[in-house]
């Protein structure tokens, strides 16, 4: 796929799907003749990982660690893992997955005040216009 593709697939802008490339997260697969980025399943599956992400705060090198991981972990084309250090990708992973929670838990709350404001403000818009809000 083009970027342009990949772009509208994402919801990412060229800009950041160049960015992205510039620091490494997500390189694409594969270069045209023409020099133009071409990128296959698994790079927008990565895009999307980083894009879900990106809202919950996480930080590009978070972003690039997470991604390390789970590249080690379903590497197919490497030996296995030994035991340790699949435990130890197994434990990283699992504090990527509660930070995720505790950050959901986090928007949830801050979700929670903007509703609670918006609908003050409602009731006092229709206060002062005497309205019935």
């Amino acid at each position: 796929m083009h970027i342009g593709q990949v772009a509208a697939r994402t919801e990412l802008s060229l800009r950041t799907i160049r960015h992205y490339d510039e620091v490494g997260l997500v390189r694409p697969s594969a270069r045209s003749q023409g020099g133009f980025r071409l990128y296959t399943e698994t790079d927008v599956a990565r895009l999307m990982v980083i894009r879900r992400m990106k809202p919950l705060g996480f930080t590009l090198e978070e972003m690039g660690e997470l991604l390390a991981i789970t590249d080690r972990l379903d590497d197919s084309g490497t030996p296995a893992l030994e035991a340790a250090e699949r435990e130890h990708l197994l434990a990283r992973l699992g504090r990527f997955e509660q930070a995720t929670r505790e950050r959901c838990e986090a928007l949830r709350t801050q979700l929670s005040r903007a509703e609670e404001f918006a609908a003050d403000l409602q009731r006092r818009a229709g206060q002062l216009t005497g309205g019935t809000a």
